[in-house]
């Protein structure tokens, strides 16, 4: 992070100051350095408030990848790549498959249940905006946000055509509810696609094809011009470092196993928490590092690579494990060697 976001002592948020100035606050003494989930921060022991600048937050949407870039008018603050929840919808059908099969094992008779509604946004839909609102809500306790300036999803329509036709794009359906909670953030101003290319145009940038890449421009290139667009920044980045974040996943109201073990037993399977600790939390374990926790087993917890997300061990003690803090994502380092950068580096103007 070239720029750390500042607290004052009571909390305030200020403007981010330089890494250089940052070591020096704690060297002399007036600042205290912290971390939150992928963001190390400063909090002033003494002044209590200061003068801000606007800050802008920029969003890319997308299917598999996410962006997200805070920009002032001189400098660019953060770059995010944030993979997009893809899974909800295949758990939800899993789950509604489960429990049509339960309904003809003889089991003692129950009460039924009423028709229902189900109304509001599809689930996954719902999680698909709550990740964005998520992220967006945890920048805005460190960065004195501004504006929020959003590529917006217009899915083409056809005139006499059945209902589906108005509402087929899940993007589509909860864009609305999405920009009414980061409204509550900051203003939020929704700009076209095709205005996003020309903006894109005007500044010199070209974007790459590989969509799943990790380079800058594959995905933060959008986000930059749409914050840069709404303060009348430079046309370059100042930075093109980015901070990678994956959502975790949780198995909150699956009953058991899908396969029954011998015997026919089925054993209870998801759950949120494990022997106490929050699953997803990141923890220190004098042997593991940081990981953070996964399922329980034996009276012990498992813990996860942070960059892989693959389980290190399943036969820990909580009492070995430090904990730092409760999370719903995991950070990851960039996927793609420094060579294969090179290109995007040289069509930005920097220097390799």
């Amino acid at each position: 992070m070239q720029y750390i976001p500042v607290l004052s002592a009571t909390g305030e948020r200020l403007m981010p100051c330089h890494a250089a100035r940052a070591r020096q606050l704690i060297r002399n003494g007036k600042a205290v350095k912290r971390f939150d989930r992928g963001i190390c921060y400063l909090v002033l022991t003494k002044r209590e408030t200061g003068e801000t600048q606007p800050i802008a937050l920029g969003i890319d949407p997308g299917s598999k990848k996410e962006a997200y870039t805070l920009q002032t008018e001189q400098h660019t603050i953060l770059n995010i790549q944030a993979d997009a929840v893809t899974w909800v919808k295949e758990h939800v059908e899993t789950r509604r498959q489960m429990r049509r099969t339960r309904r003809y094992r003889k089991t003692p008779c129950r009460a039924n249940r009423k028709n229902r509604a189900r109304g509001g946004i599809p689930p996954s839909t719902r999680s698909r905006w709550g990740w964005k609102v998520r992220i967006a809500r945890w920048l805005a306790r460190y960065y004195p946000i501004t504006a929020i300036v959003i590529e917006d999803i217009a899915a083409i329509t056809l005139e006499g055509k059945r209902r589906w036709n108005a509402s087929f794009s899940p993007l589509e359906v909860g864009k609305l509810w999405g920009y009414d909670q980061l409204d509550q953030i900051a203003p939020v101003q929704a700009v076209p696609s095709h205005y996003t290319k020309s903006l894109r145009e005007q500044a010199g940038l070209k974007k790459s094809r590989d969509k799943t890449s990790d380079q800058w421009d594959a995905h933060c290139v959008d986000s930059f011009v749409l914050a840069s667009y709404a303060l009348g920044g430079p046309s370059k980045p100042t930075s093109i470092n980015m901070l990678y974040l994956v959502p975790l996943r949780f198995h909150r109201r699956q009953l058991h196993r899908l396969q029954p073990e011998k015997g026919g037993v089925r054993k209870p399977y998801g759950g949120t928490r494990s022997l106490g600790l929050k699953r997803g939390s990141w923890v220190r374990h004098p042997k593991w590092g940081v990981a953070y926790v996964g399922g329980t087993y034996k009276g012990r917890i498992s813990l996860h690579n942070m960059q892989t997300g693959k389980r290190l061990t399943q036969t820990v003690h909580v009492s070995d494990c430090q904990m730092l803090c409760t999370a719903s994502w995991r950070i990851r380092a960039k996927a793609v060697s420094s060579r294969a950068l090179l290109p995007a580096l040289k069509r930005l103007g920097f220097r390799a």
